[in-house]
């Protein structure tokens, strides 16, 4: 009897954990979203930084900054939306958490900083 009674818990389980499913997420702001900025002339110093964003649907997403193609820094981040604001926490103490909204009626879309200043643009 104690055999048949593990052999349903065991089968229980197996039921109720094969039943769940992870919801899909389909938020606009899933991608990888960049600032490019050039310093100096091109032809003089050619220096130039790069940083990414790559957001994913489980609400957290890797930053990536580059100089003159070599990575230099990287960190995680948990993202959240509320109301149209996205708040990106970054998980290195290096970083300031910074908040964002989507502007997707421009071409290409970006992401602006509340006080209206472009924070990256989808890639």
């Amino acid at each position: 009897m104690k055999k048949f009674f593990s052999l349903l818990a065991i089968a229980s389980i197996v039921a109720v954990s094969n039943c769940t499913s992870i919801p899909e997420n389909n938020d606009p702001i899933l991608g990888i979203w960049v600032r490019d900025d050039a310093n100096g002339d091109e032809n003089k110093n050619g220096s130039t930084s790069r940083e990414e964003w790559i957001f994913n649907d489980v609400y957290l997403g890797r930053y990536q900054s580059y100089s003159n193609s070599s990575l230099t820094f990287y960190t995680d981040f948990k993202w959240s939306e509320e109301n149209g604001k996205y708040t990106i926490t970054y998980s290195d103490e290096q970083v300031t958490d910074v908040i964002v909204s989507l502007e997707e009626t421009s071409n290409p879309e970006i992401l602006a900083l509340e006080n209206g200043s472009v924070f990256a643009t989808r890639e």
